[in-house]
């Protein structure tokens, strides 16, 4: 079982590090323009993302187009 990688509003940072928002689907077509970014430490919360649609990933794991 791999670790897991999208986090939303609310659950626990696992680890330190940059967190961006992505989209859902993440798809070539629904590219996030200017999307949040966040420092968190090991189990801080994460806040709420600017559209419901969207999770929290750590940076160096997002998919950038």
């Amino acid at each position: 079982m791999g670790e897991q990688t999208e986090f939303e509003e609310g659950m626990r940072a696992p680890n330190p590090g940059v967190y961006v928002e992505v989209g859902e689907a993440r798809s070539f077509h629904t590219q996030i323009q200017n999307p949040q970014r966040i420092t968190l430490q090991k189990g801080e919360k994460f806040p709420e993302t600017s559209n419901k649609d969207r999770k929290w990933k750590k940076e160096e794991k997002a998919r950038v187009h």
